[in-house]
């Protein structure tokens, strides 16, 4: 094992795009839904390297709203691995302290994924050593309308006045009410964009994409984003010595 890294900077929130299933499976002559089983499998092992480094909060992007253009028989597939997930990894994730939260709208979810979601929220809703927030049927632009939507209704029913909308209020309106902005967001496969993800929250966060598919990134790959990131001068707008 490689010698710890000592952060010098804190990470509350660290986000992934999980990107480069696909290509993973089809290098190795495989079907792209093994790419997704593999892609799974690998969540709780970054989830452990996180805890390891005492990174509270981390979000995953399981499923974005644009993900329904997809073949049908690889988005079954998808929620499949999803809820074996779940099923699996929930008494490991009881024992670690880790409160599941899922930003996105499940309603458009088969019903067996919907249950075991709500069941994994509903067992984990008092734990607070960890978070593990799952992007699944997610798009930031969606979540930013529906908190528009609910605060001009807030204003229209006069419970709440113009003057008094703020950036917190917005935050309380997003599916990651409560959750720290994203500190370090790390995007697998070599693709440098959002897609789509944590707009908001990801404000002033630091941006590291890896050529390393999703379902090769271990340790190794992980350390060197840590490393990447501790050599970030984050200035949140301001200045600091360079």
């Amino acid at each position: 094992m490689s010698e710890k890294i000592i952060l010098n900077k804190p990470i509350n929130h660290i986000a992934f795009i999980m990107d480069g299933n696909g290509r993973w499976a089809k290098k190795r002559g495989l079907p792209r839904h093994l790419g997704h089983k593999e892609g799974c499998d690998r969540i709780i092992e970054v989830f452990d390297l996180c805890k390891e480094y005492n990174i509270k909060v981390t979000s995953y992007y399981a499923f974005s709203t644009e993900n329904w253009n997809r073949p049908k028989d690889e988005i079954r597939h998808l929620f499949n691995y999803l809820e074996l997930f779940f099923k699996r990894e929930i008494k490991h994730l009881i024992r670690d302290g880790v409160r599941v939260v899922i930003s996105g709208d499940i309603s458009k979810l088969p019903l067996k994924t919907q249950k075991t979601c709500l069941n994994a929220i509903e067992l984990t809703k008092d734990l607070d050593k960890f978070v593990m927030n799952i992007c699944l049927n997610y798009g930031s632009r969606d979540e930013i309308t529906k908190a528009t939507k609910e605060i001009a209704s807030l204003v229209k029913e006069g419970k709440l006045n113009v003057d008094e909308i703020s950036p917190e209020l917005v935050s309380n309106h997003l599916y990651t009410k409560g959750l720290p902005d994203v500190d370090l967001m790390i995007r697998t496969s070599g693709e440098e964009r959002l897609s789509n993800y944590l707009l908001w929250q990801n404000a002033y966060a630091e941006f590291v994409f890896t050529d390393t598919y999703w379902p090769d990134f271990k340790r190794e790959a992980f350390e060197e984003c840590l490393k990447e990131y501790n050599s970030r001068n984050r200035r949140f707008g301001g200045l600091k010595n360079e």
